[in-house]
């Protein structure tokens, strides 16, 4: 039995292919025909190109448009001329072959990813990794992925990139594991999506198996089983079936309203980072949009998106939701999160800097453009505007002040808004739980970002392996947090939500039913399953 992270749950019993790695070993070699280099370059980029457009098309087929967004970016990337144009400088400044100077640009972009806080941010650099991997392969002539399965193949690998899941054959293939990866990789979303069962941070399951083994994932309890015995094999039938049963009995909860035992109305809503993703909370049955990350606006592009392409983002959401709340967080960008044409200064301490609504309050030129479209948007639906990071009530009203110029802008203007529409904060820092009492007095609502509020509490970084243990959701200074914020909240006929991986924690959810939490948010594959504890409590 081999350990690992749950990444996508079920059964799966079936024979082990192994993914051979791909990775090209970059050698550093100078180069005297330059031009020679740049065309090889170019003709590589261009055969990628071809190759994304063809797993694109793929993927819109059999995961659906918005998970086939993903490789929207890797083309916006390989169509950048400011990626390959520093790829092309690297060869002609440097006098180094491409692969040398495509790799120190790799490197570069996948380093600010890397940096960052959010996990979900995190893993998008594994997007810049694949589609460098898919440029260095054609450089060197090797072909990219998997095309042959048999029937009942669990793929294992070192690491699947977005790309690679895009095109596992889903008649086939019926479970993967990976030596690395997190729950938020892409490849892990995909395999939700896929309904496959996935295990990823095994370290070192290419090792421990072979072609042709019989493999047991389980990717509930995240472990993976070698050529099991009959016994073994007949007990994980049986779950199996289990399983798919209670699936189909979960899919009957989309349309229901989630109350609790007690007769408590409650929303379970999804977390999204793009406006496509919607697709996916209504899927999944989910009650309207509990956080949507705009800072994925700002991201892999070389300048700040003005008023009018946010204003079409932000509408889009609110319209497919048809009515349904759509929480949308102003820009947490900052410190951890930086951007390439916005300079900010180093910092000692990122994480507790120049960031989110302070780097917004000082930049009011930036702000205000994002303030002005959410307004324009929320003429179009249930739009709820959150602020991030807020610590103290001058922030907060301060934020509120610079929202009521832009209102009195755009009456000027003549263009609507929802003048009545709620802004809340997101309860993240220490400081404004041990306040909820007085902020209650003004905000409309509150949503617990229990990510930050837990690592803030515990002094625990929980990016940082060593000290994992220390990062416990469940921790009773973090459970006071969370109830004094639901009180205060509810003491001032205001609704409190939480936004945090804690509100789809199953061992979580029976304390915040308990403690009366209004609203749950979640990714959208967890709504389901939280609706049916929510139900149960």
């Amino acid at each position: 039995m081999i350990k690992g992270i749950a990444a996508s749950k079920g059964y799966a019993i079936g024979t082990v292919l192994i993914k051979e790695d791909t990775e090209v070993k970059v050698e550093e070699r100078r180069i005297e025909d330059i031009q020679g280099e740049k065309d090889r370059f170019e003709r590589a980029l261009k055969a990628s190109k071809e190759q994304l457009q063809q797993i694109k098309e793929k993927a819109e087929k059999e995961l659906g448009a918005d998970k086939a967004a993903v490789f929207e970016s890797h083309m916006m990337l390989l169509e950048d001329p400011e990626f390959a144009g520093a790829v092309l400088m690297g060869i002609e400044s440097s006098k180094v072959n491409a692969e040398k100077a495509l790799e120190d640009v790799l490197n570069m972009y996948a380093g600010i990813f890397a940096a960052m806080e959010d996990e979900y941010m995190r893993e998008r650099g594994a997007d810049i990794k694949d589609v460098g991997s898919r440029i260095l392969a054609n450089l060197a002539g090797k072909a990219v992925g998997i095309s042959e399965y048999k029937d009942n193949t669990v793929v294992v690998a070192h690491d699947l990139t977005p790309s690679d899941t895009a095109q596992l054959d889903r008649s086939k293939v019926i479970a993967f594991l990976t030596n690395i990866g997190g729950r938020t990789s892409h490849s892990a979303i995909m395999a939700r999506t896929l309904e496959i069962p996935a295990v990823v941070g095994l370290q070192d399951i290419t090792s421990a198996v072979k072609d042709g083994d019989t493999v047991i994932v389980d990717g509930v309890e995240g472990i993976a089983i070698v050529n099991p015995d009959a016994e073994t094999v007949k007990a994980y039938e049986a779950k199996k079936e289990a399983y798919k049963k209670e699936r189909e009995e979960l899919k009957k909860l989309i349309d229901v309203k989630t109350v609790t035992k007690a007769g408590k109305r409650v929303e379970v809503a999804g977390n999204i980072g793009k406006p496509e993703d919607v697709h996916q909370v209504l899927a999944n049955g989910g009650d309207g949009i509990g956080l949507f990350r705009t800072e994925f606006l700002y991201m892999d592009r070389d300048d700040m998106p003005g008023e009018e392409e946010q204003f079409e983002s932000y509408k889009y959401a609110v319209e497919k939701m048809e009515g349904r709340p759509v929480v949308i967080r102003t820009l947490d960008i900052g410190g951890d999160k930086k951007l390439p044409y916005l300079p900010l200064p180093e910092e000692m301490n990122p994480f507790l800097g120049y960031r989110a609504i302070r780097l917004c309050l000082d930049r009011t030129d930036i702000f205000k453009i994002q303030l002005r479209a959410l307004l324009r948007a929320s003429a179009f639906g249930n739009l709820k505007i959150m602020f991030p990071m807020i610590s103290s009530l001058e922030e907060f009203l301060k934020s509120k002040e610079i929202l009521e110029e832009c209102m009195d802008e755009l009456r000027t203007e003549g263009k609507e808004f929802n003048e009545n529409l709620e802004t809340g904060i997101m309860v993240e820092i220490p400081a404004a739980a041990v306040n909820a009492d007085e902020l209650a007095k003004y905000v409309d609502f509150f949503s617990i970002g229990t990510n930050d509020l837990i690592q803030y509490t515990l002094a625990a970084d929980r990016m940082n392996e060593k000290i994992s243990y220390l990062y416990n959701p469940m921790h009773p200074a973090v459970l006071k947090l969370i109830k004094m914020t639901i009180e205060a909240a509810h003491k001032e006929g205001k609704w409190c939500g939480m936004c945090g991986e804690m509100a789809g924690d199953e061992k979580a959810i029976p304390t915040l039913v308990e403690y009366g939490l209004d609203e749950f948010s979640m990714s959208a594959s967890s709504i389901l399953n939280a609706k049916k504890l929510i139900m149960e409590n």
